[in-house]
């Protein structure tokens, strides 16, 4: 069992920075890639970010290749999402899940953490 805890987000002008941490309980985490997602009020959930178990893979979504930056450190059970420049449409809810794979099915989703940014 891995449970998923984010936390990190909250209030930011546009231009500014955020960093979400997802923490992980459980011995099996570092067997897990991580994937961030994000969930926009009356849009669908879209993927963000992921990071292979090893770190050696990364992968972004077009709208934020730049801007984010996915990290992890297994030591600590924590993978990171370092936001910035971010835009107004950044705001939804930033959800980290776990799972065998880089797009493979998720096995385990955090409860999300709310990013709002102002124009």
């Amino acid at each position: 069992q891995v449970q998923l805890v984010e936390s990190g987000g909250g209030l930011v002008q546009a231009g500014g920075s955020l960093r979400l941490s997802c923490a992980a309980s459980g011995r099996t985490f570092r067997n897990y890639a991580i994937s961030w997602f994000r969930q926009a009020p009356g849009k669908e959930r879209e993927f963000v970010a992921a990071i292979s178990w090893s770190s050696i893979n990364t992968y972004y979504a077009a709208s934020v290749k730049g801007r984010f930056t996915i990290s992890r450190d297994n030591a600590k059970n924590t993978v990171y999402l370092q936001m910035d420049s971010l835009k107004p449409e950044d705001t939804a809810v930033y959800y980290c899940a776990a799972g065998p794979g880089v797009g493979t099915a998720y096995d385990y989703w955090g409860q999300g953490t709310q990013v709002t940014v102002s124009s």
